[in-house]
């Protein structure tokens, strides 16, 4: 349980950790770009997404102790997490593409990549650990509005 514990903590923090260097990176043009651009109707207020993705940040970490803690020497734990980092790296990199290069037409294609990246890192992880799998149901539920978003953001900004 104490091992489990380590693991959970180690990979909340790394996931924190991700979330806000791919953040902070991309601050001023969230400040400055974004808030002229056209966006739908339906997009949140830009408060929202801190808090949002903080808890999405920390269900990810946990699910990935979780996986991690049942035996990285295990074949299957080891596939659960490879996919785990390449999701996350995505992540990362949407927040670069999108805000950093301004660009939503290639964040749109990452962003998907990541959506594909997340469904099969769920899958790994139903086959380690089905709480595991779970916890990262909303994390692909807000990405998948997030690509709706960014979809429209492109289409109203040509």
């Amino acid at each position: 349980m104490k091992k489990r514990i380590i693991y959970i903590a180690i990979s909340v923090a790394v996931c924190l950790l991700i979330g806000f260097l791919s953040g902070f990176a991309t601050q001023s043009s969230v400040n400055e770009w974004y808030t002229t651009l056209n966006k739908p109707s339906f997009t949140p207020p830009n408060e929202l997404f801190a808090p949002v993705w903080t808890v999405l940040y920390v269900l990810m970490g946990v699910a990935a102790g979780v996986v991690w803690s049942k035996g990285y020497h295990h074949i299957w734990v080891k596939t659960a997490l490879y996919h785990f980092v390449f999701q996350l790296l995505f992540n990362a990199l949407w927040s670069i593409v999108f805000f950093g290069l301004k660009n939503p037409l290639l964040g749109l294609v990452v962003i998907l990549v990541l959506l594909t990246l997340i469904m099969l890192t769920i899958k790994w992880f139903k086959v380690v650990s089905k709480a595991a799998a779970i916890l990262m149901i909303p994390y692909l539920l807000w990405v998948c509005f997030a690509a709706v978003l960014n979809y429209k953001v492109w289409e109203l900004n040509p």
